[in-house]
């Protein structure tokens, strides 16, 4: 596989290690990893960088690897942001994961012929991995184009689009009183939601602890396009995890929203759209019931039975499809002791007739 890859880690050597495993049989032939470095007030977790760093150790197939080890910790922010930097430094397009995130094995051919496709057409910003319709097709086609910039940690990009990113979003205040916002993202929550969340980054300078929005910002800023896949071909891992930074409950919105996602594989040939052009209905659904109900807290009782849910379904995957389950209750046969009450009923009429 030609298309470089570059994985983003810290401190999780056990996700890290089931999405190295993804690359591993995708066997890129240009390997990039940046590590973030351990924070000194956390005990253990120079240990745990150090794990999640020997993956290293496992390139075993004709690879050029190159290595990006920050020895201070520069934050969910700055890191991500100088990890893309970095690897556009020596690449012109790239499928960039993080240490949470497994892609399908169909995803690095899927991203790969797309990065040739739309190589120098500047209204596409970045190709995804997710399909938010959950268990319908929005199209046809093998993808669509679409107005959400929904990285989810597996997606693909180029430099020439990465070279509009500024993580200090310096040129917001020039957007900020015109419809430009309103135009694109079509919700008034949304809007409000955004509007917030630019303002904050802007006046922060980018000493947040974010790096995606300010990508959203410039794809947004270009009025340009994502590609998004009509399956989902990458899982998030990290919901809950012990050392999630974001996602730190797997009983969330979003996480709720993510496990729903089934894993397929894409089918190649890819039958490509005939023309570049936002899908806005399949934008509309996406925002109405993904992004905005994302936004909402997930507490108390509710919480509770979310959090067992997701927990029972990560034990059975087989059951994790609505189809999927019902398949499996009807291959379920009737227990004895209801074929013997059937009897108890049948013999009790044939006595009083």
């Amino acid at each position: 596989m030609n298309v470089p890859v570059l994985l983003i880690i810290f401190n999780r050597p056990d996700t890290t290690q089931k999405v190295f495993q993804a690359i591993a049989r995708a066997r890129p032939t240009q390997l990039f990893i940046a590590a973030d470095g351990p924070r000194q007030d956390k005990a253990g977790e120079a240990e745990a960088c150090a794990m999640a760093r020997g993956i290293v150790k496992q390139v075993n197939w004709p690879c050029e690897l190159k290595t990006n080890f920050s020895d201070i910790n520069l934050g969910c922010a700055r890191h991500p942001a100088n990890a893309i930097t970095w690897v556009f430094n020596h690449v012109d397009r790239a499928v960039i994961l993080e240490d949470d995130c497994v892609p399908h094995e169909t995803f690095f051919q899927f991203c790969s012929e797309l990065l040739e496709q739309y190589y120098d057409d500047p209204r596409i910003m970045q190709i995804a991995s997710n399909n938010w319709h959950f268990r319908k097709r929005p199209t046809r086609y093998s993808y669509f184009f679409s107005r959400h910039i929904i990285a989810a940690g597996a997606w693909a990009t180029w430099r020439r689009a990465w070279a509009h990113y500024d993580i200090t979003i310096k040129d917001w205040p020039s957007y900020r009183q015109t419809r430009w916002l309103q135009e694109i993202v079509e919700h008034p929550v949304a809007m409000a939601h955004f509007h917030a969340l630019f303002d904050w980054v802007f006046q922060t300078s980018g000493d947040n602890d974010v790096w995606d929005c300010q990508w959203t910002f410039a794809c947004w800023a270009q009025q340009a396009l994502s590609i998004l896949p009509s399956v989902t071909m990458a899982s998030n891992i990290g919901f809950g995890h012990p050392k999630a930074t974001h996602t730190t409950s797997a009983s969330d919105s979003l996480a709720v929203l993510t496990g729903f996602l089934k894993i397929k594989p894409m089918k190649f040939p890819l039958n490509h759209p005939t023309e570049v052009k936002r899908l806005t209905e399949a934008d509309r659904f996406i925002m109405e019931t993904t992004i905005v109900p994302s936004w909402k807290p997930v507490t108390g009782f509710q919480a509770n039975i979310r959090k067992t849910w997701i927990n029972f379904l990560n034990a059975h995957p087989s059951l994790q499809s609505h189809d999927a389950f019902w398949k499996r209750i009807r291959r379920i046969n009737l227990p004895p002791q209801v074929d013997q009450r059937t009897q108890r009923d049948e013999s009790r009429t044939s006595n009083e007739s």
